[in-house]
C-alpha cells in the first residue's frame, strides 16, 4: 500500500492571513455542526482571507474517541488522504450513534471492541482504513495533536481558536456571518 505522506499534514482550507483553528472530536455532535459549516465559512469568507486548520481534541468521555481519531489519521496517510480522511470524518458525524455509547456509559457499543470500529468506519466511509491503521507514525501525530492542544489551553470540543488565541465567543451554534463577524473584529 502507498502512503501518501507519513508526516500527516493538518487538514486545512483556505490560505489567507487569518487562520483560525478548530479542536474537533469526531463523535461529538457539536463538532459535527461545526465541521459542516467549513466550506460554506471559507467560501464566504474568501479562500484568500482564511485559513481554516481542523485539530483532533480526543475527550476521554468519549470513549471510542481515540480509535476513531487514529482511523481518521490512517487514512490520511493514504493514497488521496485528505479526502479520504474527509470521508472518514463525514461517515462518523453521520452515524455518530455507532461509535459512541448511550450516556457515554451504555448500550449496544457495550460488546464492541477496538476492530469493530475500524470495520465499521471502512464500511460506512468507503474507505479501508484498517491495515493503515497500524503505521507507526500515528501514534507520535495523536501525540502530537493532544499535547498541542493542551499547550494552548483547549480541554473541550469544538473550541476555537483566531491566530493563536481561543476565542472563547465562538461556538458551533452560531450561524456563519456570527463566525466570519467574530473573526473580523476579532484582538488578540
Amino acid at each position: 500500500m502507498k502512503l501518501q505522506n507519513n508526516n500527516i499534514e493538518p487538514f486545512v482550507w483556505g490560505h489567507g492571513e487569518r487562520i483560525l483553528e478548530m479542536f474537533l472530536e469526531p463523535t461529538c455532535p457539536y463538532s459535527a455542526k461545526a465541521f459542516g459549516k467549513i466550506d460554506e465559512l471559507v467560501s464566504k469568507a474568501g479562500e484568500n482571507q482564511l485559513k481554516v486548520i481542523v485539530r483532533f481534541q480526543s475527550q476521554p468521555w468519549h470513549l471510542f474517541s481515540g480509535i476513531v481519531i487514529r482511523a481518521i489519521l490512517a487514512a490520511s496517510i493514504m493514497e488521496d488522504g485528505r479526502n479520504k480522511a474527509i470521508s472518514v470524518m463525514k461517515a462518523v458525524f453521520a452515524h455518530r450513534e455507532d461509535f459512541e455509547f448511550i450516556d457515554h456509559c451504555s448500550g449496544p457499543n457495550m460488546a464492541t471492541t477496538p476492530n469493530d470500529i475500524i470495520r465499521r468506519i471502512s464500511t460506512l466511509s468507503g474507505c479501508d482504513v484498517s491495515a493503515t491503521f497500524q503505521h507507526k507514525n500515528l501514534q507520535n501525530r495523536m501525540k502530537w495533536q493532544a499535547k498541542y492542544a493542551r499547550q494552548n489551553g483547549i480541554h473541550v470540543s469544538p473550541t476555537f481558536m483566531i491566530d493563536g488565541v481561543v476565542a472563547p465567543k465562538m461556538s458551533s451554534g452560531d450561524n456563519i456571518e456570527e463566525w466570519i463577524l467574530e473573526l473580523e473584529n476579532f484582538t488578540k
